[in-house]
């Protein structure tokens, strides 16, 4: 009976995957046994091999996304040709070079672009094929997307200009660091200074005061009589903002920790250089942000991986003055993107209908009801509970699974889902499953659970040609 369940477009060779000569790295090393219900413990350190990245451009003018009969000019950020993850006779391994659907996808993003408002279905519809690097069309898509920019084009500059100005103002009210106030404290009042010493410091900082009265109003500062008690540099009271501090000094801890993992083997991202010290810095600083204004959820381990891209792909922008602001940018798009996910990071949650273990439960699901067969074999004659592999395939929006590159493939169309990027993402880990359905069938509990924890190379097109397929199955 179970085989009457699969859909005769199954049976075509065309749907499983051959196998490649050598899988990829075991990049996330873990037994069923220590499988828990967090993502802090479910992330562990990954070990990627995505290509290298060039640095972000210098300064140009920005695109006007007007078409033209000129040829296209590409900039590719990334080198596909150092992919490690690939080989040269691997079937399944993503194309290298521009291919003519790519010139006529951007021919057209560029297009929709240029009207003084977007069509946004139709640029979901273009967008979802993929995204052709270059021109600093993803940065504005994807801007676009995740509901960053209006449609109406006349808005962006005054939007941006908002946008950018509240963030900067955030990272003014929740980066700055008490301890500089506390020593300045613990010098003036503590220190055995002379009294003349003492005098004079305390005559120059009161002038200093009176001098700035007003602009201590007007920026909110309180002055030495309105300090309370609970602001004290010595108070460790709960509602102490000291406290608070020493609380935070943990997750800023553990934030540095994961950024300086992040994407160890992109230059963009990892090493010493200049470049990536202030990428670094700047994924530290939207990463505080955001759980200082989130406290209910406040920073959980794997959030830097979701970052990751958003920062990336506006960093790269080859307008000087977009790359300049990927910061704020990344920061709003990060939230926005997160809110249709952030049940998944709230331990609280974990057992409830909107978090992490009811998204699994929805894909094995899903994959029964697509294909029993393969369903049954996985999850009751070899017992390889969907949790441990599709627990961090949903939590980092497969950022983990594929290089670099495919990944933001893959993002151009979980984003460009009218129903939110769950649904896509639930469609593509479904797909996952069936383009290997041949290896799994055959498989048993460790070679099946080695084989899901350590995805091998495919091409990405296909594998969205079948999640979409997946969509009008269910739909029919």
């Amino acid at each position: 009976m179970a085989k009457e369940r699969i859909p005769d477009w199954l049976n075509s060779s065309l749907w499983s995957t051959t196998p490649s000569v050598d899988d990829r790295l075991h990049r996330f090393s873990l037994s069923p046994t220590t499988i828990t219900t967090t993502v802090a413990a479910a992330v562990s350190e990954p070990i990627v091999q995505p290509t290298v990245p060039v640095s972000p451009p210098a300064a140009a003018s920005r695109p006007q996304y007007t078409v033209t009969s000129q040829k296209y000019e590409f900039r590719d950020p990334i080198d596909k040709n150092s992919n490690n993850n690939s080989n040269d006779n691997d079937q399944n391994a993503s194309p290298s070079g521009v291919s003519p659907d790519d010139i006529s996808r951007q021919a057209q993003l560029l297009a929709e672009l240029s009207k003084k408002v977007v069509n946004f279905r139709e640029l979901r519809r273009i967008a979802s094929q993929g995204i052709p690097d270059g021109a600093g069309i993803r940065s504005t898509v994807w801007k676009l997307l995740l509901g960053y920019l209006p449609p109406d084009r006349l808005q962006w500059s005054s939007e941006l200009a908002k946008k950018r100005s509240e963030y900067k103002q955030f990272k003014e009210e929740l980066l700055m660091n008490p301890v500089s106030v506390f020593f300045t404290f613990f010098i003036l009042g503590f220190l055995n200074v002379s009294v003349a010493s003492q005098t004079e410091i305390t005559r120059k900082l009161e002038k200093s005061a009176i001098d700035d009265h007003s602009k201590s109003e007007s920026s909110g500062l309180l002055s030495r009589s309105q300090v309370t008690h609970g602001e004290h540099p010595l108070s460790l009271g709960e509602s102490s903002i000291w406290n608070q501090f020493f609380q935070d000094t943990e997750i800023i801890e553990q934030i540095d920790r994961d950024v300086k993992r992040t994407h160890p083997d992109m230059h963009f991202f990892s090493g010493d250089s200049p470049l990536a010290k202030s990428n670094q810095d700047a994924l530290k600083d939207i990463l505080i942000v955001f759980a200082k204004l989130n406290p209910g959820i406040r920073y959980v381990q794997g959030m830097n991986e979701i970052l990751a891209p958003l920062f990336y792909v506006f960093r790269n922008d080859p307008d000087e003055e977009m790359a300049a602001a990927a910061e704020a940018d990344s920061f709003f798009c990060f939230v926005e993107l997160l809110s249709g996910f952030r049940d998944h990071f709230c331990k609280q949650l974990d057992n409830s209908t909107v978090g992490i273990r009811s998204t699994i439960s929805r894909l094995s699901q899903f994959l029964k009801e697509h294909d029993e067969e393969l369903w049954r074999h996985l999850e009751i004659t070899t017992k390889v509970n969907p949790q441990f592999y599709a627990f961090r395939w949903i939590t980092l929006l497969l950022t983990q699974e594929f290089n670099f590159a495919d990944s933001l493939h893959i993002w151009d169309t979980l984003l460009s889902d009218p129903e939110g990027p769950l649904e896509t993402l639930l469609r593509v880990c479904c797909a996952m499953l069936i383009l290997v359905r041949r290896r799994l069938l055959a498989g048993d509990f460790t070679s099946n659970l080695k084989l899901l924890q350590n995805y091998p190379s495919s091409n990405i097109s296909h594998l969205l040609y079948v999640a979409n397929k997946l969509r009008s199955q269910a739909s029919n």
